[in-house]
């Protein structure tokens, strides 16, 4: 057998790993959050694959890829041509699909442009980025942005007293003075009286120099209505005032579907090609599993190789569990975990061989149900060659592995060593946080808490939703179950909030924050640091922030430079002059304890549990260790964080409330097994403050410590949208209809 070899990896925490990886087979590294597992697969041997393999490419390529540095490891042989499948969004933009991703949308526009009737012309002109397929309104994204009259005029007041609420339109404004100047208007004179003609006068005329204006008028000047020159200064060019003004142009701007194309994206030729009395905007809007259904109904010899590639592409996005998605879909709106099975879609086509294939958490976001697919692809892609490296925590991947990696014993310094190597059957008997898992026998609540009333959904209708009443008991954890498509988050995320807005949701979204904001700046600790940093020196608090005089002068405290490639990707590097820190070198020599400010950023809460004596860091950092959070570092920008860990975090802020209605989305997203543990402990604390929980969740043990569960479904799409079981755990395992109760019963055997 051959392996992948590695000496003396030092990567992050890990302390001199040297391992022997057996290539063409399937290895799962475990281990809990922070014990080294993505220093060991992602920066040290998947960085190394990608890095020698980026050096075989031309300079002019090179040049253009972002650059990797050399991990910290004495050797790495046997390495293959590495595909990285993260759990990174596909952020894209607005014209980017889940068809153009998937590469799905090539293969339909060339059906279109073959067995289409009439001919409106070839495959390119099928292309809503395409000047010829395009909508002319809307320029191919389906969608336009107009002002919001009500939002941007006070009709109350006159000019001068500043019935135009957007800045530079306002009293002393520049922008004001082309209205008040121009002899149109009274400006003294409230909106509210103006005549249909000064009113059209104001918002929409076209540029033109007016006949009478006041003698402060410039003599080149011309006017323009408000709408026109809001729209050119903001929505139909890039300019740096944009990014000034985003928060205002936010007030005032609402995206509507453009009523030419009704959101179809192509304009009226393109759509006038059907295939058995369908657009292929009309495809791109129907669920994957319903258009597989309408390719299979289409029947022609002549393009049977196009049908064929089409049924296949189809075929493999509802293997890996999105046949509820759309080709229509943006990119920008899937989930991490629905981003990484698009980006598996793209590697199950291809007939390459021998390639390192590497995972990040494949599971996450998947019923159980929808998990035996995942292993079944990623077993193809290993019979046809190839290796495969998989990060995971879930129970049902590990058990697929040819060979296990386990990593531990705790998280940060007090982790980065292999604990166990061998199959999975002897992982069990590892003295491991991962081989003690599998040695306990699963629990159920067998003593749920009893509901003290019930909010109740009644007719809910949304997306796949048919008609659901449900209550849902209150003052218990009630967990939402069902296949990934089945409507759970309809029902609790956006139909939920429509009868009780004083729900709080407590999802994986991004944080309303900025490039800079980091963990102590979320947790408010940012100002007591730096003044005992400010007062063991006796120099100003202000050089220990990168938002001060602190910051690095090359990269402005932010760490990185990003480098603009145009038509391509911005991609980011090191800063060389701070190293990544975004402090200025000569702040280094100021310390507090022993640590300079660096220092202090780079230590996780488990070290500064220790480092701070006070109460005011201890209350903050103890409660991320309760949630499992003790691996993550001071200065650890927030843009970074996963989902689960963004969750987590927001959900520190919740322990002091009580009475509330919270709902978690997946809360043990990214958890090993042991600190699925600590977050039950947690979330039932937060029931025992007398809250409501709602929890949508897919994890096995925390469904079975629910004290009520809504099962939704019984599929996904078309074939969910339906309760399938309300009541206990108990009751649930007696239950012949419901996915979960299925797989619930053999995760308890």
């Amino acid at each position: 057998m051959q392996y992948i070899n590695l000496v003396n990896a030092r990567q992050n925490n890990l302390k001199s790993i040297s391992v022997q990886i057996p290539k063409n087979k399937i290895t799962v590294f475990t281990g809990v959050s922070g014990s080294g597992k993505s220093s060991l697969v992602f920066e040290t041997i998947g960085a190394e694959a990608q890095r020698q393999f980026n050096e075989t490419q031309g300079s002019f390529i090179r040049n253009r890829l972002q650059h990797i540095g050399i991990p910290d490891v004495d050797k790495i042989d046997n390495l293959n041509v590495p595909i990285i499948i993260n759990q990174k969004r596909l952020e894209g933009n607005a014209r980017s699909t889940v068809g153009t991703a998937t590469d799905v949308y090539a293969s339909l526009r060339l059906l279109f442009s073959r067995m289409g009737k009439p001919f409106v012309g070839y495959s390119n002109a099928f292309s809503f980025n395409n000047p010829l397929g395009m909508c002319k309104e809307c320029e191919g994204l389906g969608i336009v942005q107009t002002i919001n009259i009500d939002a941007l005029i006070d009709k109350e007041k006159s000019l001068n007293e500043g019935a135009i609420q957007f800045p530079t339109f306002q009293p002393d404004g520049w922008r004001l003075t082309r209205y008040t100047f121009s002899g149109y208007f009274d400006n003294t004179k409230k909106l509210k009286d103006y005549t249909t003609e000064e009113w059209d006068m104001l918002l929409n005329a076209t540029e033109h120099k007016p006949k009478n204006p006041d003698k402060e008028w410039g003599k080149t000047v011309k006017y323009e209505g408000i709408i026109p020159r809001i729209e050119k200064a903001f929505l139909k060019k890039q300019s740096k005032e944009i990014i000034t003004r985003k928060k205002a142009l936010k007030n005032i701007i609402i995206t509507k579907p453009c009523s030419l194309c009704n959101g179809k994206r192509l304009n009226h030729k393109i759509l006038s090609c059907k295939i058995n009395g369908k657009n292929i905007a009309d495809c791109t809007a129907l669920s994957i599993d319903e258009l597989l259904e309408f390719v299979y109904s289409l029947q022609s010899k002549t393009f049977d190789v196009i049908l064929t590639e089409l049924k296949k592409k189809l075929q493999n996005i509802v293997n890996i569990g999105l046949q509820y998605l759309t080709l229509g879909r943006r990119t920008d709106t899937l989930s991490g975990g629905e981003s990484q099975r698009i980006k598996m879609v793209r590697n199950l086509g291809n007939n390459l061989m021998d390639l390192l294939y590497i995972f990040d958490e494949p599971s996450i976001g998947l019923h159980p149900k929808d998990l035996q697919n995942i292993s079944t692809i990623i077993k193809q892609i290993r019979d046809k060659g190839n290796t495969v490296l998989i990060v995971e925590h879930d129970p049902d991947l590990i058990k697929i592995a040819d060979w296990v990696i386990d990593m531990g014993l705790q998280s940060g310094k007090n982790g980065g060593e292999i604990i166990y190597e061998g199959t999975f059957e002897g992982l069990k008997r590892s003295k491991g946080k991962t081989g003690m898992y599998f040695t306990k026998t699963p629990k159920i609540n067998g003593n749920p808490r009893s509901a003290k009333g019930y909010l109740e959904i009644r007719n809910a209708k949304l997306y796949n939703l048919k008609n659901v009443n449900v209550n849902i008991p209150k003052n218990v954890m009630t967990v939402i179950t069902g296949v990934a498509g089945s409507g759970k988050s309809t029902l609790i995320n956006k139909v939920l909030p429509e009868f009780y807005p004083e729900v709080t949701i407590i999802d994986q979204s991004l944080f309303a924050t900025g490039v800079r904001s980091n963990l102590l700046t979320y947790l408010n600790l940012s100002d007591a640091i730096r003044k005992q940093f400010s007062n063991a020196n006796e120099v100003s608090d202000k050089l220990f922030s990168r938002n001060s005089k602190g910051a690095c002068e090359n990269c402005k405290g932010i760490g990185v430079e990003k480098i603009d490639l145009a038509f391509m990707d911005d991609i980011e590097q090191t800063c060389e002059v701070c190293g990544g820190s975004g402090f200025k070198p000569q702040v280094l020599k100021y310390h507090y304890n022993q640590k300079n400010i660096v220092e202090v950023m780079d230590m996780t809460v488990e070290e500064a549990f220790d480092f701070f004596p006070d109460k005011l860091y201890r209350k903050s950092f103890d409660m991320l260790l309760k949630l499992g959070l003790g691996y993550l570092t001071l200065g650890q920008r927030l843009n970074s964080f996963s989902g689960g860990e963004r969750q987590r975090l927001k959900l520190t802020k919740e322990l002091k409330n009580f009475n509330k209605i919270v709902v978690l989305d997946e809360p043990s997203t990214g958890l090993h097994p042991s600190d699925t543990e600590k977050l039950l402990y947690f979330i039932n604390g937060l029931v025992d403050n007398n809250n409501t929980l709602i929890v949508i969740e897919h994890n096995l043990d925390v469904i079975a410590q629910a004290d009520w569960i809504i099962d939704i479904g019984p599929g996904a799409g078309k074939y969910g949208g339906n309760v399938v079981f309300t009541g206990t755990v108990s009751d649930l395992l007696k239950d012949n209809v419901s996915l979960t109760a299925e797989y619930l019963r053999k995760h308890l055997n």
